[in-house]
């Protein structure tokens, strides 16, 4: 699989997951499903990074950290915002959880949200360390 299909892949199971996320409540095999999806969507960018790691390919590790770190970063401020609507309308509440879920889907669309944020935070540090270890060594 080449590194666009992979990228293709990865944007085809966040729109699986951004448009599945808004289901509500699901209960035993759609739940399931919706569960196994969710980790499903971090095959591709696992791919990306052993064959980046393996072929040496420092841009395309910078590439997966920086959408890392913007994902998690969006992530925090729309959890926070999500938190603050409390104090919000009905319809402003709404409305900042569907950001949230357009946003964090892989995340709501698990149902465990815990998950999603741990692999999000395996993706930013396996490159992470591999860009320092590889600057370390070639300088």
């Amino acid at each position: 699989m080449t590194k666009r299909n992979l990228y293709i892949a990865w944007a085809v199971l966040y729109a699986a997951c951004a448009g599945l996320g808004f289901v509500p409540n699901p209960r035993g095999g759609v739940y399931a499903a919706l569960f196994i999806l969710a980790l499903l969507f971090f095959v591709p960018p696992t791919i990306l990074i052993y064959r980046a790691i393996k072929g040496g390919d420092i841009p395309e590790l910078k590439r997966i950290r920086a959408i890392s770190l913007i994902w998690l970063g969006l992530t925090l401020v729309m959890l926070a915002l999500n938190f603050l609507s409390v104090s919000f309308t009905e319809a402003a509440g709404k409305f900042v959880y569907w950001l949230l879920i357009l946003v964090s889907s892989p995340m709501v669309c698990g149902q465990i949200w815990v998950i999603s944020l741990f692999l999000w935070g395996c993706l930013l540090s396996a490159t992470w360390q591999e860009i320092f270890k590889r600057r370390k060594n070639n300088g």
